[in-house]
């Protein structure tokens, strides 16, 4: 077997076996990435630290430090987690997780509903005129997990999305099209403190709800909304999400409405899995899916 999609990482020469790498968002997302593939290709094989770290020019040392800074976790404990069986895992009692996840006390990094999101959602008038009146200032920022789009309005965020490298601009042109009469602005400045908080586990307060607009259908609503009420470490299915929004036959409409999610890793529809624990399609790439996955891994673990 061949691993060409190594070969289009720039070199990288190991140093000694003590160095580390500089921490760099985007470094570390295009070299973690790079690893996923390596172990969706092989994950049955398990393949050594050793043989991950040779593949990405890196010595076994600076691997370890790099997916323990990463997300928290071993390269070994990684693999596990992103492994079909550790998918199958986070759907047990699958049907239960969506009627379990508000009681008194629970909280804690294990839980995505710590990020302590408070929504709302536009009227149906609002989005049939399909953003019309509204100012959406967008910006480009580094990740955990690439580069991320994200767009606001005044109400709060509205727009999480990924763009792999040079295409920012066709991540861009599939935000705008959600909304396609909203007037645009690029505003980083402004666009900036939701990204911080988003993806820092630290600012998952209480007393800062993270304020989100969602702006969709009825039915796409009702279905976000359930997304968010998927613990961190587990995950449910399409036609649990379906019982639960009151439609058991809905299975492909939920599947679209989860598509169309603009709220990438906030409303998690990267915790949707097939019934037997298929990880399906993700929007954003299936690699980013199982990133997501394992960085969230490390976090209840932590």
């Amino acid at each position: 077997m061949t691993f060409d999609l190594f070969a289009r990482l720039e070199p990288q020469p190991a140093g000694p076996a003590g160095a580390d790498l500089d921490a760099d968002p985007a470094g570390d997302y295009r070299l973690v990435k790079a690893a996923i593939e390596l172990m969706t290709e092989r994950w049955r094989e398990q393949p050594s630290v050793e043989a991950i770290a040779a593949k990405l020019r890196l010595t076994p040392v600076q691997l370890q430090r790099l997916l323990v800074r990463w997300a928290g976790l071993t390269p070994k404990a990684f693999l596990q987690a992103i492994t079909l069986d550790a998918a199958r895992a986070l759907l047990k009692d699958a049907a239960s997780v969506l009627d379990t996840t508000y009681e008194v006390g629970l909280s804690g990094p294990a839980r995505l509903h710590d990020l302590f999101v408070t929504h709302e959602a536009m009227t149906p008038g609002d989005y049939r005129a399909r953003g019309r009146g509204l100012t959406m200032r967008w910006g480009l920022h580094p990740s955990p997990f690439g580069t991320a789009l994200a767009v606001a309005t005044d109400r709060g965020l509205a727009g999480l999305g990924f763009a792999e490298p040079g295409g920012e601009a066709e991540a861009l042109a599939d935000m705008t099209r959600r909304w396609p009469q909203a007037d645009y602005v690029e505003d980083a400045a402004a666009t900036s403190p939701y990204v911080a908080r988003v993806f820092d586990p630290a600012e998952w307060r209480a007393d800062r709800p993270l304020k989100v607009v969602m702006i969709g259908t009825d039915f796409e609503i009702r279905v976000w909304r359930t997304l968010l009420r998927i613990p961190m470490g587990r995950a449910t299915t399409y036609s649990d999400i379906a019982a639960h929004v009151g439609n058991p036959k809905a299975n492909r409409a939920v599947g679209t409405a989860v598509g169309r999610n603009p709220l990438s890793f906030v409303v998690p529809c990267h915790r949707v899995l097939g019934r037997s624990g298929d990880l399906c399609g993700y929007h954003w790439g299936l690699t980013r899916k199982r990133a997501i996955l394992g960085w969230e891994a490390g976090q209840v673990a932590g």
